[in-house]
Order: C-alpha cells, then structure tokens, then sequence
C-alpha cells in the first residue's frame, strides 16, 4: 500500500465532508493534490499543498483552506501533530505506532509488498534490443536490454499489463549484406582463400560456423552460382542462426522476451500498404520534394526528388517525412510505422521503445507517426540508451576478436565471473539511462562500498547472517516474518531503527513513482539508500549495545530488531526481482 496516496485519498474525503458542510465551495477538483515527504524531515513524515491547489478555484487564501482542512488531518490514525507552513502547506507528523504498522505489514505481504494496482491492467508494450540480426549482441545492446527487461518488471509489479518485445530488422540491404558474408564464409569453409573480408560485409569470426553449417549441408553446388539463386537461402540460415545466438546471449542476462516481431513478415502481410492507405484517407500524404537539411547532412532517406511524403510537422515533427523513395520503394520509416500500428491494433495504447542515443534524430518522426496513425490514441514513450565506456586497469576494454570491431554482451559477462548477469544488469541501472556511463570492471568486482552491486547485495546477506546468528538465541520457527509480525515493536524506537521503517514504507511509492515515469533506475538508487541506512544501522550497534540486533538478555528485543532484519532483507529482495538480480544470502 502507498501509504501517501491512502492520504491522499483520506485529504480527498475530508475536503468533501467540508464541501456537504458548506465551509468549501462545491466542484473542488482534488485530482492535483499531492502527499509527499517533506524535503526537510524536520517538518514532518508528510506534507500536502492541498489548500495552494484549491485556493483559487475556492476564491479563498490558501492558508484559511488549510486551517480548515488540518483538524481533519490531525484526527486521521497515525498523525501525531500538524503544522501550517508558509503560504499554506500542510504538514503532518506520525506517530512511531503508526510506523510499526507499516513494518507489519511489510512482514505480512513479503515480497509482495509494493505491488500495486496503479496500472490497472493496462497493456503496454516494451521493445527493447531489437538490434539488427546480423552479428552478436554488444555492450551498447546490453544497457538497453537491461533497462528495457527491468522496466518490464516493474510495470507488471506496478499492476500494468506488459508485453515485452523484439522487433527483428529483419528486411533492407544490412540482411543482404549478411547473406553475402554468409556466402563469403560458405567459400571459406569450401577450401577458397578469401583473404580480407571486403568492406560492408561482416568481417567477424561469429560467421564462421554459419558459413561451415552452409557448406556441410548444401555442398558445394552453390558457391559458383549467381546471386539470385542463393541469396535468400543463405540470408535465411544466416538470420535464424544470429537470432539463436541473439536469444542465447539474452538469455544470459536473463531475459527471455514474449515476443518476436519480423519486419519482412510485416512487409509481406501487407503492413506497410495499409499504412499509406490509412494516412491517404485522413489526408496525410502527398507528393513533393523536401528542402535539404540547413548545416548539417542529409539523412539517409532525403532525395532531391519527389517522394511520397508523410505531414510529419502536424503533429510536431521538424520536417515531413519520405514513406517511399523516388523508385517506389519503401523507407525504412514506413516499416517502422508499420510495426508500431500493428502493436496498436494489438492492443497496445502505450508502447515504450529502448533505443540506443544514435537514434535520437529519429524520435519525433516515430511519435507524430504514431499519432497520426492512431488518430491521438497512441502514445509512444522513447528511452534512449546513452553509450557505455568499458574500463579495465584504468584502459579501455579490449576488443573481441569474434566480434569484429565492438566487445560483446557474452565477453562482458563471462570477464565478470560467476555473478556477470547480475553485476551487468545492477550496473547498468546505477545511471539514468540518457547519461553516459563508465563501467569499470575492476570495481564491479571489488567488495567495497564504491561497488553499489556488492554493496546492496552485502545488505542483504547481512540480513540473512543476523537470522543465522539469532538461532542461537530464537528456535528457526519463532523467526517466521508472520510470527515475527507479532514481536513488540515499541522497542523500535531509535530515531535511526525508525528512519530504516520509514525507508521500507516508502517502498511502494518508489514502485509507483518510477513505473509512471518509466525509470526502473530509481529502484537501484533506492535499493543504495536502504542498504547505507541499514550498514548505518549495523555500525551503531556496534558502538551502542542497546541497538544490537541480538541481545541474549533479552528476547522480546531481540524479536523486535529481527523482525526490521527481516523487512529489509524482504524489501531488499523485492526489489532485486524488480531488476532482474538474484538476492544473495551469503558472499563468498
């Protein structure tokens, strides 16, 4: 339970009780009213600009509603005092009891706790990756995937229904120049010395086996035959055999994605025809020639031709955009406009896109597109992926061999161990994803505090140590979190045991928070706050033997402090799950 938005709703009620008494006008709209900490903690547990929002539409000063609306507040369960600050917010105070309740219930739900019906069941659809299946996954695909796949995670706890995507480009001359680096390997595997791979072709070792695989099995009838004759089977094997390899490296990284979307499959069920056709209709087409771009290049599907354009700019792009080219061809652009209404005709109102920074130019086109042929009911959200600077020794990261040119997603995991899929995925979530990030493996695998992985993960272990220890004291059964939920919490009640319980009560207001903005990296900066709170904690006890967590001389403390261990070690996993890491019990 968001225990701000159940004020939020009581604050609701009392300015409608307010309203039947006459002391508030009718038709107040308390949709904008927000309950959040204060920012100074001095001031209080909550604070609300209920009276500035109503102020106006109520023609009344704002601090004479809050003098109104503060009796209301002060009686609800838990608030212990209230206050009028400045020009009229309302800040309130709770009770120790009030948070002893609230680890309870943290105690009872487990790792459910934070769940939440804030969605609704809403479907949203997420694609991420969607790298092109022409080589294996890089360090750049990993950061996206990571963001992508946890966002997954936390919208589903947020109560939204998700539907996490790839979108397999599939279609255009990248999969043709796959095809004919296949057929280059293929000669390899023949006997043929091919010397240097030529340039536009993938030079990497990864097409090796694909070119044996063609050769064990089709012989050598093809490896004089014109183009047209092998092209599309070996464009074939080679996609099914990256995308496997595609899979494999997700999978890795723990992810395993609901579905898979082609773009030539798009293109042949006749898409990107119904696309144009319902743009035609609404009046969104015509042909013309575009200016080029001022001070800087033209991008790719600009011609000094006329074209088959889209009205981009009435829905807020810079410049209309090509849906064909000069030759009657389609742009990449259609495909891509293809795909999204098909994800709106599955159902999907808001879909979410990771994409990688280089694709920033490419945003507002495919969000006027996306309303324009939704007709406004379709949103599309784009989180862009900055770039990653692999370190090591202080260095830059080497090159992979296999690759070609880039370090891929399978080196970076394997160089981290044992626990890579985990070190990766937290690591990634520890910077916004629009900011660029410096992964250092050396501190990803040192166990210090400079390590938010080890750091977060210690905690947790931490917890489970403590458990471990206080079987000296406690039999396993009397540990249970629902036997637990019935220690006396009073003995709770240092300012810094109380700052933790506020800490994992706020757990459920950083899931809502960061589904509705869709930034699964606030989970990984709360999983820091609590752990520090609860190292913090740690070392008290040993300086304050009153605040130890197990005290031999006195059990019903001891049950106290164990059933806290507990809410951060239940918090702490839940929100792990939430990014996709697994919760150590011990370190080794």
């Amino acid at each position: 339970m968001n225990l701000f938005r159940a004020f939020q709703a009581d604050i609701a009620e009392i300015i409608a009780d307010l309203t039947k008494s006459g002391d508030l006008p009718e038709g107040l709209d308390t949709a904008n009213i927000t309950v959040e900490p204060p920012r100074d903690p001095s001031h209080g547990d909550i604070s609300t600009n209920a009276a500035m929002v109503l102020a106006k539409p109520a023609g009344m000063k704002p601090r004479d509603i809050a003098t109104l609306i503060a009796p209301g507040i002060e009686a609800l369960d838990g608030v212990e005092k209230v206050d009028i600050a400045g020009p009229g917010f309302i800040n309130a105070g709770l009770s120790d009891a009030f948070w002893h309740k609230q680890l309870v219930r943290v105690l009872e739900a487990g790792t459910d706790y934070g769940s939440s019906d804030l969605g609704g069941q809403e479907k949203i659809n997420v694609e991420y990756v969607s790298a092109n299946p022409t080589g294996p996954l890089h360090v750049a695909h990993a950061r996206g995937a990571v963001v992508g796949d946890a966002l997954v995670n936390l919208l589903r706890k947020a109560g939204f229904d998700v539907t996490s995507e790839y979108y397999i480009n599939d279609a255009g001359n990248q999969v043709d120049q796959l095809a004919r680096s296949a057929h280059l390997r293929y000669r390899e595997a023949l006997g043929e010395s091919i010397g240097e791979v030529p340039e536009g072709l993938y030079p990497g070792e990864y097409m090796i086996p694909i070119g044996k695989e063609l050769a064990e099995s089709l012989g050598d009838g093809l490896k004089d035959a014109p183009e047209e004759e092998w092209i599309d089977t070996f464009r074939n094997v080679a996609i099914e055999r990256l995308l496997d390899q595609i899979k494999d490296d997700l999978a890795a990284l723990g992810i395993e994605q609901d579905v898979f979307t082609s773009e030539r499959d798009l293109v042949a069920a006749g898409k990107v025809e119904h696309v144009q056709d319902l743009l035609e209709a609404r009046g969104l087409i015509y042909r013309g020639v575009l200016e080029p771009p001022k001070g800087k290049a033209a991008p790719e599907d600009w011609e000094p031709r006329e074209q088959t354009l889209f009205k981009a700019t009435d829905f807020g792009d810079d410049t209309d955009r090509p849906l064909k080219k000069s030759d009657g061809s389609w742009t990449y652009f259609s495909n891509d406009i293809a795909n999204h209404l098909d994800k709106f005709e599955r159902g999907f109102k808001t879909m979410i896109d990771v994409w990688g920074a280089d694709h920033g130019g490419y945003v507002k086109r495919m969000q006027a597109a996306v309303k324009a042929v939704t007709g406004g009911e379709g949103a599309l959200d784009v989180k862009l992926c900055q770039i990653v600077h692999l370190k090591k020794g202080g260095e830059p990261f080497r090159m992979s061999k296999r690759a070609g040119n880039f370090v891929t997603l399978r080196d970076l995991i394997d160089e981290l161990g044992d626990n890579g899929k985990d070190i990766v995925r937290f690591i990634m979530l520890t910077r916004k994803n629009d900011s660029q990030m410096d992964f250092d493996l050396d501190k990803a695998l040192e166990q210090s505090r400079d390590n938010p992985v080890f750091y977060v993960q210690y905690a947790h272990a931490r917890c489970h140590s403590v458990l471990r220890n206080a079987l000296d004291v406690l039999k396993e059964g009397d540990m249970a979190p629902e036997k637990l939920a019935g220690a006396d919490l009073e003995v709770l009640a240092d300012p810094a045991e109380l700052e933790v319980i506020r800490m994992l009560a706020n757990w459920p207001k950083t899931v809502e928070a960061a589904a509705e903005a869709h930034e699964p990296h606030r989970i990984a900066f709360y999983l820091n706050d609590l752990a520090a709170l609860f190292h913090g904690l740690w070392n008290k006890g040993k300086d304050n033997v009153r605040l130890r967590f197990i005290d031999e001389d006195d059990v019903d403390a001891t049950r106290a402090r164990l059933a806290l261990v507990v809410g951060v070690a239940t918090i702490i996993a839940s929100g792990l799950q939430v990014i996709g890491v697994t919760p150590l019990e011990e370190l080794r």
